[in-house]
């Protein structure tokens, strides 16, 4: 009977859980002038994330891949709780990926008691987009994100780009604090049916599933239908009828300027982005595609 192989522990990632141990062990690739890239994740790790290791791998020396769930992004009625935790499975994906470190905080490291200092983001956190049915959730995202930027002193930082306001924000928080890092957004990996990968798929029915890949192909047909001149509004409203027929509860299917999310009317107005955020089940999904 065949066996599965095992990675060997030299190549498994060296895993930081407190500050001291943290900069104990990237301190070194700085004193070599080594550059850093930081992939911030919250585990239950797919194919998606790996994507994102690669492009970090690719644009510099050394890399660290940061696992934390963070609470204060959850509003009360979110799957915080129930959100997967695959720590087993993350580390061997990452040690196959040959990454450095993994910086896997506690929620005491990351807000100890008395912990008072939270950032609200303001610009593209404000488009009327995510915003609007979570308002806890930038400011959660702005506050862990430069902690991690801080804490990992990271030359690069890798997003992908199916968060896209998040990507936004991100963004824009790096360079209103004048942090010393680049952010890159990278593509959106995608199932063979053009589901955009997401660790909230695992929760989707079969049923839910076999549906849940017509918000790409919505999107899809609609950015084709601007690009041959139809009228914004009228695609869009095509796009919804097509999401809403398949089972969906829609929060919004919008199109947006793609650099600062502010609401695009004609095609002229551009670059356009469009963004959806939808439910089916108990299972709320978003995705986004440049027109």
């Amino acid at each position: 009977m065949a066996t599965k192989k095992s990675t060997p522990k030299s190549l498994a990632p060296k895993v930081a859980r407190s500050l001291p141990a943290l900069r104990k062990l990237a301190d070194p690739y700085r004193a070599k002038r080594q550059t850093l890239a930081l992939v911030p994740t919250m585990g239950a790790l797919h194919a998606g994330h790996l994507a994102l290791v690669k492009l970090a791998k690719r644009r510099a020396d050394r890399v660290v891949v940061s696992i934390f769930v963070n609470p204060t992004q959850f509003g009360p009625a979110e799957d915080f709780g129930r959100y997967p935790r695959t720590w087993d499975a993350d580390l061997k994906a990452l040690a196959a990926e040959r990454v450095d470190l993994v910086w896997a905080p506690t929620v005491d490291v990351m807000y100890p008691d008395g912990f008072a200092t939270r950032l609200a983001p303001e610009g593209p956190a404000l488009a009327g987009l995510e915003d609007k049915f979570r308002p806890h959730f930038f400011g959660g995202v702005a506050t862990v994100v430069a902690k991690l930027f801080l804490q990992c002193r990271p030359d690069i930082a890798v997003f992908g780009q199916k968060d896209y306001q998040q990507l936004k924000v991100v963004t824009r928080l790096a360079r209103d604090l004048d942090l010393p890092l680049k952010v890159i957004g990278a593509p959106t990996l995608r199932e063979k049916d053009g589901l955009a990968m997401s660790s909230r798929n695992v929760y989707l029915s079969p049923a839910e599933r076999a549906a849940a890949p017509v918000l790409h192909a919505a999107l899809s047909a609609c950015a084709n239908e601007i690009r041959s001149g139809k009228f914004t509004e009228q695609a869009l409203n095509a796009a919804r009828d097509t999401i809403a027929r398949a089972g969906f509860v829609i929060d919004y299917v919008e199109a947006r300027h793609a650099e600062t999310l502010a609401p695009i009317h004609q095609q002229k107005d551009g670059p356009i982005r469009l963004l959806v955020a939808a439910k089916i089940g108990t299972t709320r999904l978003i995705d986004n595609i440049p027109v």
